[in-house]
């Protein structure tokens, strides 16, 4: 299910101007508070209407500037998820739900919803009684009842400290998963994006800065600075192959074997690791007599000089990419250029949870 945007509207001190498309699963609008993130997400919504665009869910035109076209947003079926959840007080959290399920003629199947979402034992609470990553979830089931063609997700864990994301990261990648629907989800928090997202839309100043698979975006060494320095970095798939008895699970790419603390995933399970180029150390020769497990031959395929110290440098790992940052004194000690074969040594003993995903 295909969603083309292309949008242009005036504010008083403020102009947005982009267009991307997205397939089903998720689609990150990712950049600084002020970005135009959640103007977009309001006019797929039909909660603004643009100056001039076109936007289009499955085919079907839901708004065209042009021919004058504007589908009023209860007539769209599109979930929408807020930051603070909006559950009503005074139901209990089935009563949130099946009040989503009024807006698909009662067709929503709650059991299914709630299982999905481990909603199961909550059904009988009040939003009181709820923790935050609970009363997230339940905003999430009551948008799903509503049986949307699409979902939009405003910052839904923006509110939430790390053991309450760590809580719901998981039920929103098996709702990416199971459910097929596109979902359009709003961050500045790059390790959320790394995790969720199959594509990548950079907004900067109400522009499109990058847009593409998410692992394109990441490896992209001119991207880094939109992403961030400290947190740019590559994704790699990988497949869990074992899980030994010193408590190292060792996954495989098309770069060799990586050894990580033990994951919660079955062997054969697919997953997507974050390598933060300020974890990755390049060495000419192989490592000898050292702790690290983690060595890879690579290949230099780009070199990003910064206005700083630093340099980002593009490698090549099997068929996967990786970023490592160096200083440009080491750069030029090293002789490092374009088709270079070294190795990269990936200091981080462990990924961070956010920065492991289980497909």
């Amino acid at each position: 299910m295909t969603v083309s945007v292309s949008l242009r509207h005036r504010f008083a001190d403020f102009a947005l101007d982009v267009g991307f498309e997205a397939e089903a699963g998720v689609t990150a609008l990712f950049g600084r508070s002020g970005a135009g993130k959640t103007t977009v997400v309001n006019a797929v919504a039909g909660l603004l209407r643009p100056e001039a665009g076109r936007i289009a869910v499955a085919g079907e035109v839901l708004t065209d500037t042009g021919a004058r076209l504007f589908v009023p947003p209860h007539r769209r079926r599109i979930g929408y998820v807020f930051q603070d959840g909006r559950l009503f007080p005074h139901l209990s959290v089935r009563g949130n739900l099946l009040y989503g399920a009024r807006f698909s003629g009662g067709g929503g199947d709650l059991g299914k919803v709630a299982e999905l979402l481990g909603l199961g034992g909550l059904l009988e609470r009040r939003p009181g009684a709820l923790s935050g990553g609970e009363k997230s979830r339940v905003a999430i089931g009551r948008a799903l009842l509503a049986r949307p063609r699409m979902l939009l997700m405003d910052e839904p864990l923006a509110s939430l400290d790390a053991a309450r994301k760590a809580e719901i990261l998981p039920y929103i990648e098996r709702l990416a998963g199971e459910t097929g629907l596109p979902i359009l989800y709003v961050s500045h928090a790059l390790s959320e994006v790394a995790r969720l997202a199959r594509t990548v839309v950079v907004l900067e100043a109400g522009r499109v800065a990058r847009a593409g698979p998410a692992g394109e975006i990441f490896a992209d060494p001119e991207a880094a600075p939109l992403l961030g320095l400290r947190e740019a970095g590559a994704i790699l798939p990988a497949r869990v192959v074992a899980h030994a008895a010193d408590g190292l699970s060792e996954l495989v790419f098309s770069g060799g074997r990586l050894f990580v603390p033990r994951i919660a995933a079955p062997e054969g399970a697919a997953v997507r690791l974050r390598v933060l180029a300020r974890d990755v150390v390049l060495a000419l020769g192989r490592p000898e007599g050292i702790s690290a497990l983690n060595i890879l031959p690579v290949t230099v395929t780009r070199l990003r000089p910064g206005e700083g110290p630093g340099v980002m440098v593009a490698l090549r790992a099997g068929e996967d990419a990786l970023l490592a940052r160096v200083t440009r004194r080491s750069a030029e000690a090293m002789g490092l250029r374009e088709g270079l074969t070294l190795h990269a040594v990936l200091k981080s003993v462990a990924p961070a949870p956010a920065d492991l995903s289980v497909s």
